[in-house]
């Protein structure tokens, strides 16, 4: 649910700079979602379909780059994902910590039809 408010808000970012570029319509929305983020990239889709409908991003597309978690190694410092079950480093057999790879939300580009 909490998908709805955020679709609206990068709704209006992209409008708001189709009219700063004087373009006519949004062709395109490249988003970054993180696992970890909170959102659920499915849901924005389908709230994005709904929420563009008569606005300048009618009829744009929105992908969504997933971002896969990764743990850091206090051992080596290598960056791995987590096998389930287990916080083990594949290469030094260390504990991995958590970082911030994964958490990331953000509109990476706009697209504009000029």
């Amino acid at each position: 649910m909490h998908e709805y408010p955020i679709t609206k808000h990068i709704v209006d970012m992209a409008q708001q700079r189709c009219r700063k570029e004087g373009a006519s319509s949004v062709k395109k929305i490249n988003l970054v979602c993180g696992d970890y983020s909170g959102f659920v990239p499915e849901s924005i889709h389908m709230y994005f379909d709904i929420i563009s409908e008569g606005t300048l991003c009618e009829n744009a597309q929105i992908e969504i780059r997933r971002v896969t978690p990764k743990l850091k190694c206090t051992g080596c410092g290598s960056l791995f994902e987590r096998a389930p079950m287990s916080f083990a480093c594949p290469h030094c057999g260390c504990d991995g910590e958590p970082t911030d790879i994964g958490k990331e939300f953000y509109i990476e580009s706009i697209e504009v039809e000029e």
